[in-house]
């Protein structure tokens, strides 16, 4: 993840003010296509599309002949004969749309980077070095779509009824990345002078558990990728206590030991607890410093503010979700919520870059 950035110092507010917010707006994209992949997964549609095609795929089936075409190819994986077998063309329907939504979603987001993007070039409107971020930006976002068909492929395997969990891991980090990397650029553009904070001792400490945190966080965020992968989120619906102990017995049931961490439900789950009180107890930690640290400006302290309740937020989402049997909706808005809390962790270390300014 980015910690420094150029300011665009050669931009007016004017056009810093527009171009961040269109990088805002694509961020909030990459929200809502979080979201709609987290209701893919959850309710089994990601494999109800059997060919990848970038351009023609805007366009839904428009006959009949189509849609009999595409569900007698869905007819052939798996998947049907093992979950959805007899649920007719009607049934077939209902997880088609959650998956061309995704996609058109994604393809939606292209257009509305790339587009912009040329306009503002053609203007002069932003600097070489920053059109071409943004450009590797684009096709970092095409290469995402590589990603999710790869991902979406490991699903037609005999005897498969779900993607592998390492290729949907991969997919969700390629999307934060991208999210956080567009995020990013969209602070330096909007604040591109830091903030001039005293290097007192609670100021740097803020910013070096920030840092840490931060990893954390991403951590605790693969870990819930493999939690929803091998569906280990419905195997213990408790808490704190799971099956009525706080270290599953199962935990290390498979050797070698490694392996209990990316396929052992129990383990993977339990590991995404314990990841997940760890960030909230170190995102705690940066608020109980960075809150005391008199020396550092409105801006940051809001943006502790903000950190705090977003945690307090996510972690109380968490817990709902597993409670309540991992149900869609909850599920969705758990995993998008993440990509939130990440967010606001990389709005705080935005806010802490000039704490080394002024000594």
């Amino acid at each position: 993840m980015p910690t420094s950035s150029p300011p665009q110092t050669d931009m007016t507010p004017a056009h810093r003010k527009l171009i961040s917010g269109w990088l805002f707006l694509l961020c909030f994209m990459l929200l809502g296509m979080i979201a709609i992949g987290g209701v893919t997964r959850l309710t089994g549609s990601g494999l109800s599309i059997m060919d990848w095609q970038p351009v023609s795929g805007f366009i839904p089936p428009l006959s009949h002949a189509e849609w009999e075409r595409l569900f007698a190819l869905y007819q052939t994986i798996p998947q049907y004969h093992l979950q959805h077998e007899g649920f007719g063309l009607e049934g077939f329907q209902r997880i088609f749309w959650a998956e061309w939504i995704h996609r058109f979603w994604g393809r939606l987001m292209g257009l509305v980077l790339l587009l912009p993007l040329i306009w503002f070039v053609v203007r002069g409107m932003i600097t070489r070095r920053l059109a071409l971020r943004l450009f590797i930006f684009f096709i970092l976002g095409a290469l995402q779509g590589a990603i999710g068909w790869f991902m979406v492929a490991s699903g037609f395997r005999p005897n498969s009824t779900a993607v592998e969990p390492v290729r949907l891991v991969l997919h969700l980090s390629a999307a934060l990345l991208l999210y956080g990397a567009i995020l990013w650029t969209a602070f330096s553009i909007r604040w591109p002078t830091p903030e001039r904070h005293a290097a007192s001792s609670a100021a740097r400490l803020a910013k070096r558990l920030a840092c840490f945190t931060i990893v954390l966080l991403c951590t605790t965020i693969i870990a819930g990728g493999f939690t929803a992968g091998t569906h280990a989120g419905f195997l213990f619906n408790t808490f704190p206590l799971m099956d009525g102990h706080l270290i599953p017995t199962d935990y290390a049931q498979l050797s070698p030991f490694w392996m209990n961490w990316f396929i052992n439900k129990a383990a993977v789950q339990f590991d995404h607890r314990l990841l997940a009180t760890l960030t909230a107890l170190s995102i705690g930690a940066v608020l109980l410093v960075g809150l005391k640290a008199t020396d550092l400006g409105s801006k940051a302290h809001n943006a502790f503010i903000l950190l705090g309740w977003a945690v307090v937020i996510q972690y109380a989402l968490g817990v709902t979700t597993l409670l309540l049997v991992v149900p869609v909706w909850a599920g969705a808005v758990h995993q998008t919520f993440a990509a939130v809390l990440l967010g606001v962790m990389l709005y705080v270390l935005h806010c802490l870059r000039g704490t080394k300014a002024v000594a």
